[in-house]
């Protein structure tokens, strides 16, 4: 076959296929505890999640890093079960048990055979009501902690994105630190304080559980039926709060701030630029998620094909926001070698500036879109993930339409929506530029760039990352 024949036969791209997300139900136990089924017809292996409204966000500045500890002690111990018992017995039923915090809410979840369903919800409402953490794994758990949180002294990728954090947010957000917590806190976690962080959110009228598979095999009644004879009878916790409300989430900066954390002998420079960005319940999300995409969230991103493609500074670029309850960070993301860590920023602002300025072209936007809505579908050809979009628009409070119409809003977005968005939501003037690498490499050449005053901090006078 001729090289033209090859070329003119060469595939074009398609347009996007129809699809509805799964059609979900809603129910409500005697106990106010909300249940929502998705029917995925082919799908027996089922996955269960139990949401409780109670997130790394909700801890007491002094107990920073309780919630995501907690989660990690539930399953070491129950009233029935022992952790290896526990283990036993998830095996026996085929089944994988999980529990997770993240800043917005806690979750046990399982995935289990369907004709195994009850027994599986049976084993997940042990886990969430009944724990015990033993002191000897709470203490492993919390060592494991702390040795992790060494180790990412060491990591310039994690020590450059907790200093990042620690710069864009006041120290009264609870996104001033990681969601697992720093070392005077976590240090101070026992038993007890996990316990409480647990049942803070103990509250079944603030609790959903969500299922989705083919709930057709799951016989005894059903699972709403299932639930209200295991979960039905669960009361308020002692210590339950009112919790999951607005998160504080100010702006420690209202100018440019630029720090170096020096890293002698770095042949790399990892690189955040940023600020506070955004909530996930904002009107212009579509176009939000839209302008992320161009700038920085697909391949020929607008930093990807600046840094990597023109410039050849970096193996990859990319930047986004991370919507949470309260207004979570944006930032754009790069690791380059030394000696072009000063162009790169340069490159960066300048993008991030480009975005605000310069309407996205029609190519460009064609591509997010298309993106977006051809991705959209293959996230969700399995129970877990329909569950877990469906526990966001529970912890957001969306309305129960927003991933059926999620394509079809970002089909809409116009060109002049994305620049709209990208001035509104894109502060190139009032970011943080935060960098790990070898200043005695970088100083001269950054302050000679005339980007604004640099702030070295030396390891022997670095704060506890975030601190």
């Amino acid at each position: 076959m001729s090289e033209s024949t090859v070329i003119a036969t060469r595939p074009t791209p398609g347009h996007p296929r129809p699809y509805d997300f799964p059609a979900f139900e809603r129910a409500t136990l005697a106990n106010g505890l909300q249940v929502i089924t998705a029917q995925m017809p082919g799908r027996p292996l089922v996955t269960a999640s139990l949401i409780l409204r109670n997130g790394a966000a909700d801890d007491a500045p002094d107990v920073a890093g309780a919630t995501s500890l907690a989660s990690r002690a539930i399953s070491e111990g129950t009233e029935r079960y022992d952790a290896v018992a526990l283990v036993e017995a998830t095996e026996r039923l085929g089944a994988g048990l999980h529990a997770d915090a993240g800043w917005d809410a806690s979750t046990v979840s399982i995935e289990v055979p369907v004709a195994r369903l009850e027994p599986a919800l049976d084993l997940l409402a042990e886990v969430a009501a009944h724990p015990t953490f033993p002191v000897r794994e709470v203490e492993r758990l919390r060592e494991e902690r702390l040795n992790d949180l060494l180790q990412a002294r060491a990591e310039p990728r994690r020590r450059v994105d907790e200093a990042f954090i620690g710069t864009i947010y006041k120290p009264s957000s609870p996104y001033h630190q990681p969601s697992g917590g720093l070392a005077g806190t976590v240090g101070t976690l026992d038993a007890d304080r996990l316990a409480r962080a647990w049942r803070r959110g103990f509250d079944p009228r603030r609790m959903t559980l969500i299922l989705a598979g083919d709930l057709d095999g799951a016989g005894g009644g059903g699972p709403v039926a299932m639930a209200e004879r295991l979960l039905g009878g669960w009361v308020l916790a002692p210590g339950a709060t009112a919790i999951g409300g607005s998160v504080s989430s100010e702006s420690a900066i209202n100018s440019l701030v630029i720090k170096l954390l020096d890293r002698p002998g770095s042949v790399q420079t990892e690189i955040r630029v940023g600020h506070v960005g955004v909530p996930r319940r904002i009107e212009q999300f579509a176009a939000l998620s839209v302008m992320s995409a161009i700038l920085g969230g697909l391949f020929n991103s607008r930093l990807n094909m600046k840094l990597r493609e023109e410039k050849g500074y970096t193996y990859g670029a990319s930047a986004g926001f991370d919507p949470r309850r309260g207004a979570g960070p944006f930032s754009a993301r790069v690791a380059v070698n030394t000696e072009v860590t000063v162009p790169a920023v340069v490159e960066l602002l300048a993008e991030l500036d480009r975005i605000r300025q310069e309407p996205v072209t029609a190519a460009e936007l064609a591509a997010a879109r298309d993106f977006l809505v051809g991705v959209f579908p293959l996230r969700f050809e399995t129970p877990g993930p329909v569950v877990g979009a469906l526990g966001g628009i529970v912890v957001h409070d969306l309305p129960d339409n927003e991933l059926a119409t999620y394509r079809p809003r970002i089909e809409a977005v116009s060109a002049a929506d994305v620049q709209a968005v990208a001035e509104a939501r894109i502060h190139p003037d009032r970011a943080a530029v935060v960098m790990v690498g070898d200043a005695a490499r970088i100083v001269g050449e950054l302050e000679a760039a005339a980007i604004g005053s640099v702030e070295v901090i030396r390891e022997d006078e670095a704060a506890e990352p975030g601190a």
